[in-house]
C-alpha cells in the first residue's frame, strides 16, 4: 500500500478489518485519533490503557530535556553540568520561567524582587505556630503554601501576566522562609526572619541555623554546595509532582494551590523520600566490610539497593556525578561522614558488578544528596523540604507553560470500568430483614 504521508501509522482493526492512518508528529500520535477506531459508528472509540503514564505524553514542553539512555539533562537547552558549574540558583530559576538567561539588568531586578518578597505575613507565622510540636515539616510546608492563596486572592486572575509574575516571585521568595520556619518549629526554636543583605542560599541557612549571633555568616563552600543542590533539583520534566501541578493547574486554579499539590505529591516516599532510604540502607550495612555481603543479599532478593537506578535514566544520572563532587567541599567543612566510606565502596562494587551493569543500575541523585543533607545537620524529615524549595521554580515554569498552552484542557483521564452493571436496588427494609 502506498501511503499519502510517510509520517504516519497504519493500524488494522482485526475486529472489523478496517485500516486507519494515524498522523505521527514528534514521534507521537494523538490519543484522540484512537477514538476514531470503532466497531460501529454509535459505539465507543478505542482508548489507550497506560497506568502511571509510562508511555503517554501529556503535554508539549520546552523547559527540560532528558535523554535517559545517554545520561543527559538540560534546562532550556543548557547542559546541567554547565549550569551547576557557573550559574546561581536564581539565574537558573529565571531561565526556567522566562525561557532565556537574564541580562545583567534583568538578573539584578529579578534578585531584587525575590529578596524584597522573602518576608511572609505575620498571620502565616501564627498559622504555622498552631501545628503540633512534632508536625512533619512537609505537612507544614504544604499547608502554609496552600494558605498563601487566601492572602493573595488576586492570584486567581491567572490570565493577567503582570499579576501572574508577582505571584511567581512571591512563591520563589517565600519558600525558603516557610521551609526554615518548619525546621525551627520542630526544634522548638524561635522563627528567624529573612536577612535581605544575604544571598538566596545564605539567607536560607541563616533562617535555619542562626541563634544569638548579631550577623550570620555561612562558609562559602556550604553556600555553594546548597546552590548546586538547588540547581540540580530545580526541574526534572514530567515527574509525579510536576504532573500533579499541571493536573491541578489545568482547572485554572491559582499557583499557590497548584504548587501545594506538587508538594503533596513530593511528600510521598516513592517520589521525595529516596535519599532518606539511602541513609537507612547505609546504616544497616554498618561498615565497609559488610558491603560485599549486602551486595550478595541484593542479588538474592533479601536486600534492596537504594539510590541506584531511575525510571528515566538508564545511564549514570548526570546529577549524581555533580553531587558527588559537591560533597567533597561539604565534607571539607563538616568532616567526613562515616557513611561515606560505605557509600563509596558500594558504588565501586555496583559499577563493576555485571549483575548491576546489565540491569543499568547506576547511582542516581539521591545516593549522595542524603549524605550532604545529614552533614549539614538536617534531620531526614527535612530532606524533602530541601527538594521542594528549588523544585518550586520548575513547578512554576511548568505551570506558566500550561496556562499559555492553547492545547491544554482540564485534566480528565479516561477509565476502564470493571464493576457491576444494572443491579436492582433492594430497599434496606428487605436487605436487613
Amino acid at each position: 500500500m502506498v501511503r499519502d504521508n510517510a509520517e504516519s501509522l497504519t493500524v488494522r482493526d482485526n475486529r472489523t478489518g478496517r485500516d486507519y492512518e494515524l498522523p505521527i508528529v514528534d514521534g507521537t500520535i494523538r490519543a484522540s485519533e484512537l477514538n476514531t477506531i470503532k466497531v460501529d459508528d454509535d459505539g465507543p472509540g478505542l482508548a489507550a490503557y497506560d497506568p502511571g503514564f509510562t508511555n503517554t505524553a501529556s503535554c508539549r514542553s520546552a523547559i527540560t530535556y532528558i535523554d535517559g539512555d545517554r545520561g543527559i539533562l538540560e534546562y532550556r537547552g543548557y547542559p546541567i553540568e554547565q549550569l551547576a558549574e557557573d550559574s546561581t540558583f536564581l539565574e537558573v530559576a529565571y531561565l526556567l520561567i522566562h525561557g532565556q538567561l537574564p541580562s545583567r539588568d534583568d538578573y539584578d531586578a529579578w534578585v531584587h524582587e525575590i529578596t524584597y518578597h522573602t518576608f511572609v505575613h505575620e498571620n502565616i507565622k501564627t498559622f504555622m505556630q498552631g501545628f503540633r510540636y512534632d508536625a512533619h515539616p512537609m505537612g507544614m510546608l504544604m499547608a502554609s503554601v496552600g494558605a498563601l492563596s487566601t492572602f493573595y486572592p488576586e492570584s486567581r486572575n491567572i490570565s493577567d501576566v503582570e499579576n501572574r509574575h508577582i505571584q511567581l516571585v512571591r512563591l520563589i521568595a517565600k519558600m525558603p522562609t516557610l521551609g526554615a520556619w518548619a525546621f525551627r518549629h520542630a526544634q522548638g526554636k524561635p522563627y528567624v526572619y529573612p536577612d535581605n543583605e544575604l544571598s538566596y542560599a545564605e539567607n536560607f541557612l541563616s533562617m535555619l541555623f542562626r541563634m544569638s549571633e548579631q550577623k550570620f555568616a555561612a562558609d562559602e563552600r556550604l553556600t555553594r554546595a546548597l546552590e548546586v543542590l538547588f540547581i540540580l533539583h530545580a526541574d526534572h520534566e514530567q515527574n509525579c509532582s510536576t504532573n500533579a501541578v499541571r493536573s491541578v493547574g489545568s482547572s485554572q486554579v491559582d499557583p499557590y494551590s497548584a504548587v501545594s499539590a506538587g508538594i503533596a505529591a513530593l511528600y510521598g516516599p516513592l517520589h521525595g523520600g529516596a535519599n532518606e532510604a539511602v541513609l537507612r540502607m547505609l546504616r544497616r550495612i554498618g561498615s565497609r566490610d559488610n558491603v560485599a555481603d549486602f551486595i550478595t543479599g541484593v542479588k538474592n532478593g533479601d536486600e534492596r539497593l537504594m539510590g541506584f537506578g531511575h525510571r528515566v535514566y538508564k545511564n549514570y544520572d548526570p546529577r549524581a556525578k555533580i553531587i558527588k563532587r559537591a560533597s567533597d567541599d561539604v565534607f571539607d567543612v563538616t568532616g567526613v561522614s562515616p557513611l561515606l566510606e560505605i557509600a563509596v565502596e558500594l558504588e565501586k562494587i555496583a559499577l563493576e558488578d555485571e549483575y548491576f551493569v546489565k540491569r543499568k543500575l547506576y547511582p542516581n541523585v539521591d545516593f549522595y544528596s542524603g549524605l550532604i543533607y545529614e552533614a549539614l545537620n538536617f534531620p531526614p524529615e527535612m530532606f524533602t523540604v530541601l527538594f521542594a524549595i528549588p523544585r518550586t521554580a520548575g513547578w512554576l515554569a511548568q505551570w506558566v507553560e500550561l496556562v499559555d498552552d492553547k492545547d491544554q484542557r482540564i485534566a480528565r483521564p479516561k477509565q476502564i470500568y470493571t464493576g457491576e452493571r444494572t443491579l436492582d436496588f433492594t430497599p434496606r427494609e428487605k436487605r436487613w430483614a
